[in-house]
């Protein structure tokens, strides 16, 4: 399986490469564009420079050996090392998609085993409709209402940011200023993942709740509480396992719009940005973090099964 990862990593990111260099505005022609004055040779001796005269398996390939050494290469929007870029990102986008995965769980879980047990009352036609309504729900849209409720009617939390600009505290009084501009952004995440966990955790409850162990143990005179979470909610964990591990595949590549629309500096806005800009290296490192991330959930999830 870790051989495998590895030839799929390869693959993807080889077609990935494929495809940017197939994208109009390579950074020879940003510089022709802003420098009218620029020559026709001095065009010819930047393409060598950039290495953008070979073709696209050449130029994957050395950017690929540059990667296996540690060179990530150099940010050409920033002007700065990718590594120095993309990793208080990535700490970032960690901290927000955790936080939001983590609280999707603490909700939707229960909700999801309640629905189960109270299938078909009033009670499970409420929880359905909640968790549909956050698979439906745009997330800008979301967002936006987020910020208009709690920042601008309220004015409770700020409306964007990632921490307060120009702001010298330290220790606690620093995690409490970073907490304030998380929260928008984690409920604004967390409802949009509660809705999925919530129907596959009931569908999976229904379905053990219906086995023949179930009602062995109840003729066993085992309390209701381990009947529950014991012999059934166990048995139903493996499909929740699969998505559990799949959605933590995202705590790595970022919330794209969640993030824009919040201005939080995570992977996901760094990505749009980069490839708005042309900025290959960014984007392609940020790439395979996320493909390696949801081949590594993969092998984990089959690790849990068990």
């Amino acid at each position: 399986r870790l051989l495998q990862t590895v030839f799929v990593v390869l693959i993807l990111s080889y077609f990935c490469f494929f495809i940017m260099t197939l994208m109009p505005g390579d950074p020879v022609e940003l510089m022709i564009q802003s420098n009218p004055k620029i020559t026709s040779e001095d065009v010819t001796r930047l393409r060598t420079l950039y290495g953008l005269d070979q073709p696209a398996y050449k130029r994957y390939a050395n950017w690929a050996s540059q990667v296996i050494q540690g060179d990530l290469g150099y940010s050409r929007t920033y002007r700065v090392p990718v590594s120095e870029l993309i990793g208080p990102k990535l700490v970032n986008t960690f901290i927000l998609s955790m936080a939001a995965l983590v609280l999707s769980l603490l909700i939707a879980i229960p909700l999801g085993v309640l629905s189960a047990l109270k299938a078909g009352s009033k009670l499970d036609y409420f929880i359905n409709l909640f968790a549909f309504a956050g698979i439906s729900v745009p997330s800008f849209w979301l967002a936006i209402v987020l910020i208009i409720i709690f920042s601008v009617w309220l004015q409770i939390f700020p409306a964007g940011g990632t921490f307060t600009i120009g702001s010298d505290a330290t220790g606690f009084a620093a995690i409490a200023d970073r907490m304030k501009y998380l929260i928008l952004p984690t409920m604004s995440l967390a409802y949009l993942q509660i809705g999925t966990f919530v129907r596959y955790t009931r569908s999976a409850m229904l379905e053990a709740l219906r086995n023949d162990y179930i009602r062995t143990a109840k003729a066993k005179g085992l309390s209701h509480q381990e009947v529950i979470w014991k012999h059934g909610f166990r048995n139903a964990l493996l499909p929740l396992i699969t998505i559990v591990t799949l959605s933590l595949s995202g705590v790595f590549s970022g919330a794209l719009i969640t993030e824009t629309v919040f201005a939080y500096q995570g992977v996901g806005k760094l990505v749009y940005d980069s490839i708005m800009g042309n900025d290959f290296n960014v984007a392609m490192i940020s790439f395979i973090i996320s493909v390696t991330m949801v081949l590594i959930m993969n092998l984990l999830a089959d690790i849990l099964y068990g």
